[in-house]
Parts: C-alpha cells; sequence; structure tokens
C-alpha cells in the first residue's frame, strides 16, 4: 500500500513512530491494572462542549417510509441535535450499473436540508456490477469492489448531486470480515481510500473525507494481532487530511473489564496517539448498546433500562475525554429485517416513540444546557471505590459534578452549602443542604448530577 502524497517525510516519520509506540501497547497495556477495586478516576475534559456540534446519532432513515423517518427527525431535533450518520447500501441505491436509486434518495436528502441537519453518509457494500466476490457468493455486497475507481466515482455522483451532505465516508469498519470479505486488508482498503481521497478532491472539491468507522479500536481479528490504523499510518494516511473515525464498543460503559477502565484507558492512549500522528479530528461515529431481549449475542441482556444507565455514562465519559463528535447508534428501533441484537439500539421504538434511553439523554441535556465549559471538582472528605468523578460548569455560571461508583454508598462534600441532587435515569431531583460545614451526598451506580 502507498497512500503517499508530497510530505516533509522527517516530520511525518517522527509523528508516525509516536503513534506506533502508543498503539502498539494499546490492547495489552490495560489489563494490569483488573485486579483488585476499581480506583477511583476523576476526568479533566479537554474542552468545552456543545451538545448539538458534539452528539449525534446514527439514523437509518432509508428502512422506513418517509412520514416515519419525518417522525424520527422531529424527535431528534426536540433533543436539540442537528448531526446525523447516514447509511447508504451500494448494492441497494445502484443495482444496476449508472442505474441509481434517485426516488428514495432525493427525499431523503431533501428533507436533511430542508430540517437543517448535519449530515455525516457513508457509502458501503459493493454494488453487483462492482463486487470481487466470487461467483456464487451468498454475500457478494460484503466484499471489497474489484475496481476502487468504481467505488470512488459513484461516492463522487453523490457527493455532487447532494452537496448539503457535510461528510462522506469511505465504507464502514474495513478492519472486520463481516465488511471485507474474506478477510480484513488494510493494503487494499488504503488502496480504496486512496482512490476516493484523490476523486473527491477532483470532482467534488472542499467535501469532509472520512476514514471508513473501524470497528471498536481498528483490531484486524483474523490477522493475528495488530490495528488497521497502523497500517494505514505506514502508508500515509494523515497526510491525507481525512477524519479519523473508529467505533468503541465495549460490554460495559467503562469498558469490556470495567475495574480496568479499559474503554477510558483505551480512549485516552489512542487518541493521543491519533494526535501526535497528525489526526485533525476524531469521531466516534458509532457506539452504544441494545435493548434486546435475547437470545444472549456478545452484548450482555441489559432491557431497556440498562440501556439508558450504559448510554448516559458512556455519553457522560466520552464528553471528557478528547473526541471532536459522537454517535450514539442508533436514532431509532429497526424491524425484523435486522436481527434480534440489532433491532434495538435505537433512541426510539419502530413508531418513532421514545424509550427510556431518549427520556434519560433528554433530562442530560436540559440540566446541562446547551454548552457546558469544564469545571472544577468538589472537595471530597470520602472517596468511594471506583467513583467516577466529571466537573462542569453551566453557561449560567452553575457548577455540575457527574459521578457515579461501582457500589452505592455517600461522600461528604466540603465548601457547598446546598445542591440539588439530579437522578438522570428516573428523574428524580433531590434537595441537599450541609449540616456541619459537611455536604452528605448519596452515590449510586447509574448516572447522578450536582447541581449548585
Amino acid at each position: 500500500m502507498n497512500l503517499a502524497i508530497a510530505r516533509p517525510a522527517k516530520r511525518w516519520w517522527r509523528r508516525a513512530a509516536l503513534l506506533l509506540v502508543a498503539l502498539a501497547a494499546l490492547l495489552g497495556g490495560v489489563s494490569a491494572c483488573a485486579k483488585g477495586e476499581r480506583p477511583a478516576m476523576e476526568l479533566v475534559p479537554p474542552r468545552a462542549v456543545e451538545w448539538r456540534d458534539f452528539l449525534g446519532v446514527n439514523a437509518h432513515f432509508l428502512w422506513f417510509e418517509p412520514a416515519r423517518y419525518r417522525q424520527q427527525i422531529d424527535q431528534l431535533q426536540a433533543l436539540g441535535l442537528q448531526w446525523v450518520r447516514v447509511d447508504l447500501h451500494w448494492d441497494t441505491i445502484e443495482p444496476r450499473e449508472g442505474v441509481f436509486r434517485w426516488d428514495v434518495l432525493d427525499p431523503l436528502m431533501a428533507e436533511i436540508q430542508r430540517r437543517g441537519l448535519k449530515a455525516e453518509v457513508y457509502l458501503v457494500g459493493s454494488a453487483p456490477h462492482a463486487t470481487s466476490a466470487p461467483a456464487g457468493s451468498p454475500y457478494p455486497d460484503q466484499y471489497p469492489p474489484k475496481d476502487p475507481a468504481l467505488y470512488a466515482k459513484a461516492l463522487v455522483l453523490l457527493a455532487q448531486r447532494y452537496p448539503q451532505v457535510d461528510a462522506w465516508q469511505v465504507w464502514n469498519e474495513p478492519n472486520l470480515p463481516a465488511f471485507w470479505r474474506p478477510r480484513e486488508d488494510p493494503a487494499a482498503y488504503g488502496r480504496l481510500l486512496l482512490t476516493s481521497v484523490n476523486a473527491m478532491r477532483t470532482g467534488a472539491p472542499g467535501r469532509q473525507v472520512v476514514l471508513g468507522g473501524m470497528g471498536y479500536f481498528s483490531q484486524m481479528p483474523t490477522r493475528g494481532g495488530g490495528l488497521m490504523v497502523e497500517e494505514l499510518a505506514k502508508g500515509g494516511l494523515y497526510s491525507l487530511d481525512v477524519i479519523t473515525a473508529y467505533h468503541p464498543y465495549s460490554l460495559y460503559p467503562e469498558g469490556d473489564d470495567p475495574k480496568a477502565m479499559d474503554f477510558i484507558l483505551r480512549a485516552q492512549q489512542a487518541n493521543a496517539a491519533l494526535r501526535a500522528a497528525g489526526a485533525h479530528a476524531i469521531w466516534a461515529d458509532e457506539w452504544g448498546w441494545s435493548s434486546y431481549d435475547g437470545p444472549k449475542e456478545e452484548q450482555p441482556i441489559i432491557g431497556v433500562q440498562g440501556q439508558a444507565d450504559y448510554v448516559t455514562r458512556r455519553l457522560a465519559l466520552m464528553s471528557a475525554l478528547d473526541y471532536d463528535k459522537v454517535f450514539l447508534f442508533a436514532l431509532s428501533d429497526l424491524d425484523s429485517r435486522a436481527g434480534a441484537r440489532d433491532r434495538r439500539y435505537g433512541l426510539l421504538d419502530e413508531r418513532a416513540q421514545p424509550k427510556p434511553v431518549y427520556a434519560a439523554v433528554q433530562r442530560m441535556l436540559r440540566l446541562t444546557g446547551p454548552r457546558i465549559t469544564p469545571g472544577k471538582a468538589p472537595a471530597l472528605a470520602t472517596v468511594p471505590p471506583g467513583l467516577v468523578s466529571i466537573a462542569w460548569q453551566r453557561e449560567d455560571g452553575r457548577r455540575l459534578w457527574f459521578f457515579w461508583a461501582d457500589a452505592p454508598g455517600q461522600v461528604q462534600l466540603r465548601g457547598v452549602e446546598h445542591a440539588q441532587l439530579h437522578d438522570v435515569l428516573g428523574g428524580g431531583v433531590r434537595a441537599l443542604q450541609a449540616d456541619a460545614g459537611s455536604l452528605a451526598v448519596p452515590v449510586g451506580t447509574t448516572l447522578s448530577i450536582l447541581e449548585w
């Protein structure tokens, strides 16, 4: 693979070396802290967060009739949000070479423009005329195109027709065999990316291009280790000026091993390494949990209340880590064309009605207001095991403290005379008053927000 474009070679290799050294320890370096009690952790946000620009959702609009996706957009805008990540499956929108389904695409793109939404659109799944799948394959769309130029041509045509789209993403999860059969191939994806970037710069200049959202932290499961982003970096990824995107799914909000807090540590290490290598923007453009009933498929069965708990805790964490945007998966539940687990990731049900996770996110956003800036955590007289602590300040000057712990307990705060305690999941509000100079604050295992 060679993604090379003219660049200052010595500076590039210094930055690439930083990336490779930092990422090499990413997967194995977080397990040592998994033994025993989880330590308390205070996260200090790197910058202010404006929710409209920071938080988006994955939206499967083309699964639905226009009347239904218009209802979904109503609910999205009721949250005060504007960013959507929309999937276009090349095999269905160009079923025959040169024949596009403008009849379904045009109304959707017109609605996105009319509503003032900002869109990241990804094109995935090889069209029948372009697939490299062997004859008779039951999954021809899951193979990469036989010629990257065919894909780039379709991408540019879409970008020219829909200038209202803010960012175009080249494929989806190319590091996973389910999207790149027969196995992940960083060199082949690198050629697809380079061809697409060059075609976009000629045919649709000025459009943002996004790296195909890497599954998890870009691990390559059939290649015996390694990260796809490492391989792409060796070939000159960050000379292309693309947005970096990955999908940090995990079993629990704090990670696959919550006592190790491995999501937090991996995100901190990975993003620092990506910035050092030249990534100017980092998007976590797919993450979330399903409220499915089973049978169990990888993710634990957590139900609708568990989904609300996990999503709000993870959103609190991601707001305090070095992400430029995060896109929750997903806006709506799907119908029976999706598998049991994949059907139930939505903030909304199939009828576009809010689920508990929608209500919890809405409470969180209403309490914080549209914009929050990094704050100062309160002084704690006691710190329970596993306490996660994040401090913010609202635009009106009110202070906000996000927190939860491994087990229910209590903390004593100094310097706070009275406050309101908000239960994000249940919606309850409790007034607290200091006694003898100390404010007793109950701590639960779900997200609470103290306001004073």
